[in-house]
């Protein structure tokens, strides 16, 4: 696989993803049904109970691709 065919694999957090629903414009149960998941998990991930990994943040990368919406990670949400 290419470098240029790779998705980069953000860690997403709540804000991002409730940002990158309401640029879609989807609600969240749109959103689920788009990345083949339960509504209550958007909804769960949007409140910080958890956070979307593996499959999930690869997938919610390549729609914030696709959509052109442009991601810019919080430095505090890189530390430990």
């Amino acid at each position: 696989m290419s470098n240029q065919s790779r998705v980069k694999r953000q860690q997403w957090d709540s804000g991002h993803i409730r940002a990158l629903r309401s640029h879609l414009g989807l609600t969240q149960r749109e959103l689920a049904e788009r990345l083949g998941t339960r509504q209550q998990t958007i909804s769960e991930w949007e409140q910080g109970m958890y956070k979307p990994r593996g499959a999930s943040s690869t997938l919610l990368s390549i729609v914030a691709e696709q959509a052109r919406f442009r991601y810019e990670a919080d430095p505090d949400s890189q530390k430990s």
